[in-house]
């Protein structure tokens, strides 16, 4: 899949094409292993909040206020392949 493919479903809105590209691109072509990745990632933020921890919410919330949404996307994928790492089942090479 290309960013010509990316784009023109983004211009479509067409989620089911960008959401198999996440699935077949974290599961390294294995939309079902892509799948089985992204709810690692989720794991892992769970079992790290379930216990509502003191946090810095301050940091998170100005974050979010005054990065710009590009910055925002960018944290996010680092911020879910460094949860993946956290469980224990990386199969990727950490590059991204």
């Amino acid at each position: 899949m290309s960013l010509p493919y990316l784009k023109e479903a983004i211009q479509n809105n067409d989620s089911e094409k960008l959401i198999r590209y996440v699935r077949l691109h974290f599961g390294d072509g294995n939309e079902e292993a892509g799948r089985k990745e992204i709810d690692k990632s989720w794991i892992e933020a769970l079992k790290l909040l379930v216990d509502s921890p003191p946090t810095d919410r301050e940091f998170i919330l100005n974050t979010l206020e005054t990065k710009d949404p590009e910055t925002l996307a960018h944290l996010y994928f680092h911020l879910h392949f460094h949860l993946i790492k956290e469980s224990g089942e990386w199969i990727h090479d950490g590059n991204l």
